[in-house]
């Protein structure tokens, strides 16, 4: 007996806090389920007060320096047929951070990002590739530093619903791997930048 019932505690306690947090949504505020078919199709926007643009990338061979982009914009046309899928979005670098001290203004300057000269990177989709119901792969251009390459972005739906006040919404994490020679960036950064996108695009009326 003592087993059975220790497991459905344990199984309750799991649940419990979920139940609650939806329950405790303010009115017309809706919960996201990992159910790309709870997204109407249509043009969505990017919002950026959720969304995150991370890059990764080799600290002299002993841990990974982390740098955050805090200007982003993007476009969405979301289709319940993923070959009618489009994606458009572009990062101002000059927004790069860091945590270590002036080091993001020396990579947004000419030895690195070169801000100035060329502000902003972007990525246009060509084709979207579903694999099962909440993966999938999403391929297109990627320019950074006026050089333009091939680049597949590995997505996971993390949830989409009827969002906030009447605007559906649709949220993901993104990841891939550029090569820093495809874009002359310099060496001492390694081999590879990680990129990790996490997002949500809502549908204006």
């Amino acid at each position: 007996m003592r087993k059975p019932l220790l497991t459905a505690l344990a199984i309750a306690a799991a649940i419990y806090p979920i139940s609650m947090a939806r329950a405790q949504l303010p009115p017309g505020v809706y919960a996201g389920q990992p159910d790309a078919s709870l997204a109407p199709a249509g043009d969505y926007g990017l919002d950026p007060d959720h969304t995150a643009v991370i890059a990764k990338v080799l600290h002299i061979g002993y841990s990974m320096s982390v740098f955050r982009f805090n200007q982003v914009e993007g476009k969405l046309h979301w289709d319940t047929d993923a070959t009618a899928d489009t994606l458009a979005a572009t990062v101002n670098t000059a927004s790069i951070t860091t945590p270590v001290a002036g080091f993001a203004a020396e990579l947004a300057g000419p030895e690195y990002l070169d801000s100035k000269k060329f502000p902003q990177a972007k990525f246009i989709s060509t084709r979207f590739v579903k694999i099962d119901a909440t993966h999938a792969l999403v391929e297109g251009n990627f320019t950074l530093l006026g050089k333009t390459v091939p680049l597949t972005f590995n997505v996971e739906l993390i949830g989409a619903g009827k969002g906030f006040m009447g605007h559906p919404r649709i949220g993901a994490e993104a990841t891939t791997t550029l090569k820093t020679a495809d874009f002359g960036l310099p060496s001492v950064l390694g081999p590879n930048v990680e990129l990790i996108i996490d997002t949500e695009f809502g549908k204006p009326n």
